[in-house]
């Protein structure tokens, strides 16, 4: 009986119901007087995946089985469906599938987020339009490019193949291909007097000529190839590739100049487009001189199926958010967390010199946020309309934080974010078959784990006695304890690690994590922007204090402008946390081990230091738990951040792991104290 029952779930599954479903189809294609729009439509809908472990492949490879077990089939789908797209307009699917439109980030950003609750009309005398039809889901493209190339070469190949459809109009099919061609290249020498690109390199004018032949050269090319003059063609195709090759030379150095010189969001836009523009006029111009192309490295129809199944996922992948995001982030992921990578080599104890700093300046942060506690408490004891509850709050967290980045102090949970980026610089170069730069890898870890511990205990450890004495001060100025009994109490209770204390502790990991980003975007813009040249210009600032003191002004800000803002907004995420928590009725609040290690300070003075010693331990595994939670939820996003900002993965873990797992065993002092006489580890 069970297994009956397996039978029968299994035959009712989804997938069960595609793979019967594809024969029918196929037998469809031979009657004439269905529509092939609906019967591609139909075949996608039955090879599609209908969860995420159905093996559609087995349909695919029926697919192909079937159609080559009958020719007289094969003949038929092939007719069908290339007459299908033949007949179609075609330049728009040349010129404009997986290429970004010229309406800005924005605009197409609420495009396909429209498309996503209200669809656009298709027209179906377009190709473009019908592939949307076809592979209706955004993520189709996911599936397709998952297909074993094998299997798609089978099928590309004997789709792309016109050696039996004379009845096929391939003079026009070419002529539209002719048409992209010129329309790519136009657009493309556009950009050569674009104003962004312009600004961003100056030596870019005279790059200019290069975009401009290009459109000269295409219209060349195609003059040729009407006449036709197969001589005159393989000298011209040779001669546009030639300026190809220079234009994307140049937008390739205006990408690597932007990293480090910034970059705006219009001008990653703008790269990309020229990049994917460029590359798909590489493409139509090699798929129209496929047999005079020795160099292609391939057969004509190889190399045409490949560009046709390119084409045809480029276009589903068009409408998915997420493609878009990710192919526009790149330059400006890298950029932002470059500059994070370049902030988190200065939280790394390489020796005992920078291990004593590293000490001395958590210290000095401890006794900052020791007073930074008892002011957001004082705040707290206002009982202010919430709006400026938060604004208080805000002020206490972002203002003391910005201090204590001026004067050059650390604080502990600040460093995770920053020195994840390092790491990931290492990580993003690694080859694991070299023991050296494993070792090397490993002598990161050590550092920034010393160096994390040092940060941690320098707050920790001074934050909590800077309570105690400030508590002690404010009890003989006043006469009064700095938190009474119910509120020490209560201060007590935030640290139960079986309270909210653990997800507010998470809350916080992420905000530190946000301010990562934070200080690279505002480090970005002041480079790409030049902040500091322009505040150094300034003509009241330089009346009033001089061209020198205002070039130094600039100089500052222009450094700093980053971490500044970092810190304030960061201050200002924790401070207003719990008010948008109180408002909306969501247990909303944030745990940061270096103020709970102070509120433990002022809760134990409140209650006169009347704890049980369980009390005592409870409080601090909840100070040691927000702390860990802190670090691991802002070191994991700012880690998997930076991967992907350098398109690299955490391959081959266990190695990694294995190596640490070494050296904890051989040397473990290494991730606790730097080696000595100031070698680096």
């Amino acid at each position: 009986m069970p297994g009956l029952i397996v039978s029968v779930r299994q035959w009712l599954s989804p997938s069960a119901r595609a793979a019967r479903q594809l024969p029918k189809v196929l037998a469809r294609f031979r009657d004439p007087g269905e529509d092939p729009l609906q019967l591609a439509r139909e075949l996608v809908d039955c090879l599609r995946p209908t969860h995420r472990h159905d093996d559609h492949l087995a349909r695919y490879r029926s697919l192909l089985e079937q159609l080559d077990q009958d020719p007289a089939l094969q003949q038929l789908f092939r007719h069908r469906l290339l007459s299908l797209f033949a007949s179609r307009q075609l330049v728009t699917f040349f010129t404009d599938s997986g290429i970004l439109p010229d309406s800005g980030f924005f605009s197409e950003w609420w495009r396909i987020l429209g498309q996503r609750l209200l669809p656009e009309l298709a027209d179906p005398r377009r190709l473009k339009d019908c592939l949307q039809l076809i592979y209706r889901k955004p993520t189709d493209w996911a599936w397709l490019e998952n297909v074993p190339e094998d299997l798609s070469s089978r099928f590309w190949g004997m789709l792309t193949r016109h050696d039996d459809l004379p009845e096929l109009d391939w003079p026009a099919i070419r002529a539209q291909l002719l048409d992209a061609i010129v329309l790519l290249a136009h657009r493309i020498s556009g950009l050569g007097l674009d104003s962004e690109l312009m600004r961003a390199a100056p030596d870019f004018a005279l790059h200019t000529p290069r975009f401009i032949a290009l459109s000269a050269e295409a219209l060349e090319l195609v003059k040729h190839c009407r006449e036709p003059d197969d001589r005159a063609v393989a000298e011209d195709q040779a001669q546009l590739r030639v300026i190809i090759d220079q234009c994307e030379d140049t937008l390739e150095r205006i990408r690597k100049r932007a990293l480090t010189h910034g970059t705006s969001l219009h001008l990653t836009y703008q790269l990309t487009r020229g990049q994917q523009s460029l590359l798909r006029l590489r493409q139509l111009v090699a798929v129209l001189t496929a047999e005079l192309r020795p160099d292609l490295g391939c057969d004509p129809l190889s190399f045409r199926s490949q560009f046709t199944r390119q084409a045809f996922i480029a276009e589903n992948r068009r409408n998915s958010l997420r493609h878009y995001l990710d192919q526009l982030s790149a330059l400006l992921a890298m950029r932002v967390t470059s500059h994070a990578a370049e902030s988190g080599e200065h939280y790394i104890c390489a020796t005992r010199r920078d291990y004593q700093h590293m000490w001395r300046s958590a210290a000095g942060a401890g006794v900052l946020i020791g007073g930074m506690a008892l002011l957001k408490i004082g705040a707290a004891s206002l009982h202010a309309p919430l709006f400026v509850e938060a604004l208080l709050f805000s002020l206490i967290y972002g203002l003391g934080f910005v201090l204590i980045y001026l004067l050059g102090m650390t604080v502990a949970t600040k460093q995770p974010a920053m020195t994840a980026q390092t790491l990931a610089l290492q990580l993003a170069e690694l080859r694991p078959n070299r023991t050296a730069e494993v070792e090397r890898l490993v002598d990161v870890v050590a550092a920034v784990s010393r160096s994390q511990l040092a940060a941690i205990l320098g707050n920790v450890l001074v934050a909590a006695p800077m309570a105690l004495l400030l508590s002690y001060a404010w009890l003989h100025w006043s006469g009064q304890p700095a938190v009474n009994a119910d509120k020490a109490r209560h201060l007590l209770a935030d640290l139960d690690p079986l309270s909210w204390a653990l997800p507010h502790a998470a809350i916080a990991g992420f905000y530190l994590f946000l301010s990562g980003l934070i200080t690279g975007y505002f480090a970005n813009h002041a480079a790409y922007g030049e902040i500091g040249t322009r505040i150094a210009r300034l003509h009241r600032l330089r009346s009033v204090l001089g061209p020198d003191n205002a070039a130094q002004i600039g100089a500052y800000l222009q450094s700093h402008l980053g971490g500044i803002m970092g810190n304030f907004l960061f201050g200002c995420m924790l401070g207003s946390t719990g008010v948008l928590g109180a408002i909306l009725g969501l247990p909303l609040d944030i745990r940061h081990i270096a103020f709970s290690s102070a509120n433990l300070g002022y809760a134990a003075s409140g209650l006169q230091f009347g704890l049980s010693v369980s009390e005592w331990l409870w409080a601090l595994v909840g100070v040691a738990a927000i702390g860990g939670v802190n670090l691991t939820v802002s070191f994991a996003l700012a880690l998997r951040t930076a991967l992907r900002a350098r398109d690299a993965q955490l391959g081959h873990g266990w190695a990694i792991v294995r190596a640490v797992g070494r050296r904890l065993g051989q040397r473990p002092g290494q991730f606790i104290l730097p080696p000595p006489a100031d070698k680096p580890a």
